[in-house]
């Protein structure tokens, strides 16, 4: 009969201690790694479920206006009206006052210096208003200075620079901030445009039209799903001077939800 060597069971069975430890030291740390995971998930669909939540409290304010100018049916810029602080290029045609082209910005009194011919009022006006008061003055300045005009003026301004027109991204699922107005700026622009918060409830987006005293409300829901999944433009609506863009937002996310994500 085999004698048991050392390190052996008296059954014969070599090193069974040491091979019943190895399968409890993997045992445990499966376990832990079970746990872990489990806990993980645990996180994720707590996280998922209080999102759901605050998605369901969150009113869409608004209602769909399909009569709205939108993507593929933007509308042509309105006429622009000059307020503070433009910057403008002002041309004058002929050249019997020899100090033109003049760059001006009109200052915070709605005045724009004009050099010779004095500060002049233009906020609030057209380009085409503001040409014409600007005609009106010239033709002043030379009949009281006797210039004779070889032939009738012409004067022409070009807003190099507008910093009046602005669109706002507000809401708590934003960064909110003001944005220049191109003339072509639609809300999946802003979207793109923003900075977006983790908790942001894209699908809750509305616009605020300003509008008149005593005129009623406009706001506008957006289906921002039809827009990023279906590519609807329906709900793509231009922005125009003064919109506001509202992105609601769910409650701000904690450590657990910013490593494992809240979706």
């Amino acid at each position: 009969m085999k004698t048991p060597t050392q390190g052996s069971s008296p059954d014969g069975r070599e090193g069974i201690a040491n091979m019943a430890y190895r399968p409890l030291k993997y045992t445990t740390a499966l376990t832990r790694r079970v746990m872990f995971s489990s806990l993980a998930l645990s996180v994720i669909s707590g996280c998922t479920l209080r999102r759901r939540i605050a998605e369901k409290q969150v009113k869409q304010l608004g209602a769909v206006d399909a009569g709205q100018h939108r993507e593929m049916a933007l509308s042509p810029t309105a006429p622009y009206v000059i307020e503070p602080p433009d910057s403008l290029s002002i041309r004058v045609k002929p050249d019997d006052f020899g100090v033109f082209p003049l760059e001006s910005v009109v200052g915070q009194d709605g005045m724009a210096d004009l050099g010779f011919i004095g500060r002049v009022y233009l906020a609030g006006l057209s380009v085409d208003h503001a040409e014409a008061v600007i005609t009106q003055r010239l033709e002043e300045y030379a009949r009281n200075n006797k210039i004779t005009l070889n032939s009738g003026l012409k004067v022409s301004i070009k807003v190099d620079e507008s910093k009046s027109k602005f669109y706002y991204v507000m809401g708590k699922g934003v960064q909110q901030a003001r944005f220049p107005v191109s003339g072509r700026d639609t809300v999946l622009d802003a979207v793109m445009t923003a900075q977006i918060k983790s908790n942001a409830l894209l699908e809750k987006t509305y616009v605020v039209r300003p509008h008149p005293a005593g005129l009623p409300d406009q706001v506008m829901a957006v289906d921002w799903l039809a827009i990023r999944d279906r590519g609807d433009t329906t709900t793509n609506y231009q922005l125009f001077p003064g919109d506001r863009l509202v992105i609601p937002g769910g409650p701000e996310p904690g450590l657990v939800e910013t490593l494992f994500g809240s979706r």
